[in-house]
């Protein structure tokens, strides 16, 4: 891997930050988010943040360590903050920050924090080196 400085500068520059409405179609029967769905954002964000970091392919190997903190209501915004957070020989790990606003006022909220860790792999599909 490379050196401390270049490291935090790969990290620095695939930070992603991905943001949702958080419609009907997403939501429970008490008016709230799924967490299932929310686990998929979660996941699809982590995946584009290692992908940016490693410029190769990368699989879900867990999902770790996930906090709902407070409920998403229908109707607010959602932004998904994903950032590496470790890197190994052939998987990282994404730190993934939740946060709610409501449309119409100017409050944020930590709602859900958690991890994902990403495997890079080959062309068949086994763990290999990141670049």
């Amino acid at each position: 891997m490379a050196d401390a400085a270049t490291l935090q500068a790969r990290i620095d520059a695939s930070e992603t930050r991905v943001a949702k409405v958080v419609a009907p179609a997403t939501t429970n029967l008490y008016d709230t988010l799924f967490g299932g769905t929310l686990l998929a954002w979660m996941d699809e964000v982590a995946f584009i943040t290692a992908t940016r970091f490693g410029r190769c392919p990368f699989v879900t190997v867990s999902l770790e360590r996930i906090d709902f903190k407070h409920p998403i209501p229908a109707g607010t915004i959602v932004e998904l903050i994903a950032r590496v957070e470790s890197v190994g020989r052939t998987s990282l790990k994404v730190r993934i920050d939740v946060f709610v606003e409501h449309m119409l006022k100017a409050d944020r909220l930590k709602a859900v924090t958690g991890s994902v860790t990403m495997v890079a792999i080959d062309e068949n599909k086994r763990p290999a080196p990141i670049p």
